[in-house]
């Protein structure tokens, strides 16, 4: 980014550069065409009419409906993965007495590509969809495709599947890539236009995300404790799954409904198809990938690394730290420690460092903090991978032999990938021009999956190289 050239906010950013004076504000103001031919025609100024004047978000509903949205984003997908032992369940040879089979045994390898690759086409395929396909098509049908496969999965709960196992298997991983894709797509187009409303709004939906997570954690430490029968656990999670995607196409039905949120999707159909300049795109073309690269690639090198550092550690390398007390044989050490350490805990500071994000701001956009805060990320890696990580066949020396070290360790990794996860985020579509914010949404969060996928890979050398 030119250094010489100052940042201005986009439509109703609550963050203001101080490089960002009234002067520019002024000189579009002059130039403007003040014809009585001119005042027909509906304006789109640079200096947009929702800085001039914003209606209030009354009682906070429009920031409580993108949070709940952030929640059903994810929620359904870590259902889906969190009933881990009902695959197992369903995917065993019901002959081999020990409950294996070559299908349960590699099907959370088998989960993780059906996921991945989905997951990196759809958001290509958003990005061209953009300006042919309008927010409310997007998210609407990415939303009923994820509500109509999660009903069949739900009703197949209670479908004795044993002598149809292989089909079970490809039925499920064509409904994970069905869902991983269309998750990724509402992703995507919410965060898009979350970029046309103020940053707080952005920051609802990733703490919505976080809180997810938090939730799923709380679930499965529930699903231990309970002890119930692995076929109602996972039609507790299915049901619930088909609740929250329901209740998130009617929470996007009834934003249009409140005059905070109107206010600002305005500007989603006055930069829609065919309002583009000549230098950012053609009506109905692609947007234009360099000037967002120019204006907001350092930003999406942050996301990419942050979410990278964090895949490569967690669950791969957390999940597999043992209680130094083990052989004690109590409760905490046996069955708590993993769930509450390393997943519980990360997903509350998570949460916690992106709720963060919505009083504290620092640093800002453009400043060379923020990449070097998030590459000091990285000397967590090494820090986890030296505490009791078992088994281990390589490095067997265990630096950290207490069980305050992963504790203080997870909490840290939760932190900084809440805080400095969603900083770069949530300035990505206000550094550039309006009409591109929605685009750069896309592109940010196209950058968040390219870091899950490139620190999947490198989990599984880390796993190995311990």
């Amino acid at each position: 980014m030119d250094r010489t050239e100052p940042v201005l906010p986009s439509v109703n950013s609550s963050y203001r550069p101080p490089l960002y004076d009234e002067q520019s504000t002024t000189e579009d103001e002059e130039g403007e065409d003040c014809s009585p031919a001119a005042t027909l025609l509906p304006q789109v100024s640079s200096a947009a009419l929702a800085v001039r004047y914003s209606p209030e978000d009354a009682y906070g509903l429009v920031y409580i409906i993108f949070f709940l949205m952030g929640i059903g984003s994810l929620l359904p997908w870590n259902f889906f993965i969190t009933a881990k032992f009902y695959w197992l369940y369903k995917l065993s040879n019901s002959t081999d007495h020990s409950g294996r089979s070559s299908l349960s045994d590699y099907f959370e390898s088998y989960l993780s590509i059906a996921s991945a690759v989905p997951s990196v086409l759809c958001l290509v395929l958003n990005y061209f969809l953009i300006n042919r396909l309008s927010p409310d098509v997007r998210i609407v049908s990415s939303l009923f495709v994820m509500l109509l496969v999660f009903v069949v999965t739900t009703v197949l709960v209670k479908v004795d599947v044993s002598e149809y196992r292989m089909e079970f298997f490809s039925g499920t991983l064509a409904c994970v890539a069905i869902v991983s894709g269309a998750s990724n797509i509402f992703c995507a187009s919410m965060f898009g236009i979350s970029g046309y409303f103020p940053m707080r709004i952005s920051q609802a939906l990733i703490a919505g995300q976080a809180m997810g997570g938090t939730l799923t954690a709380l679930a499965s430490i529930l699903t231990l404790t309970l002890a119930q029968d692995v076929t109602n656990n996972a039609l507790g999670y299915f049901l619930t799954a088909d609740i929250f995607i329901l209740l998130c196409i009617i929470l996007y039905l009834l934003l249009p409904k409140f005059a905070y949120s109107r206010h600002y999707m305005l500007a989603v159909t006055s930069v829609s198809p065919g309002t583009l300049g000549e230098d950012h795109a053609t009506a109905g073309g692609v947007p234009p990938l360099q000037p967002i690269i120019k204006k907001a690639g350092l930003l999406g090198f942050c996301v990419f690394y942050v979410f990278s550092v964090s895949i490569t550690v967690f669950p791969a390398v957390s999940s597999g730290i043992q209680s130094v007390n083990l052989d004690s044989g109590s409760p905490w050490a046996t069955t708590y420690f993993v769930p509450l350490t390393s997943f519980l805990l990360y997903n509350v500071a998570d949460f916690c460092g992106r709720q963060a994000t919505a009083w504290v701001q620092i640093p800002g956009p453009t400043s060379r903090v923020l990449p070097a805060l998030v590459l000091c990320r990285s000397v967590l890696v090494p820090l986890l991978m030296f505490c009791n990580y078992q088994p281990r066949d390589h490095l067997h020396t265990v630096l950290f032999s207490n069980d305050v070290y992963p504790v203080i360790f997870n909490c840290l990794l939760g932190l900084s990938n809440g805080y400095l996860g969603t900083l770069p985020m949530i300035y990505g579509p206000k550094v550039v021009p309006r009409e591109l914010a929605e685009a750069t949404g896309v592109v940010m969060s196209f950058f968040l999956t390219l870091g899950l996928a490139v620190g999947s890979g490198f989990s599984v050398l880390i796993v190995h190289s311990i």
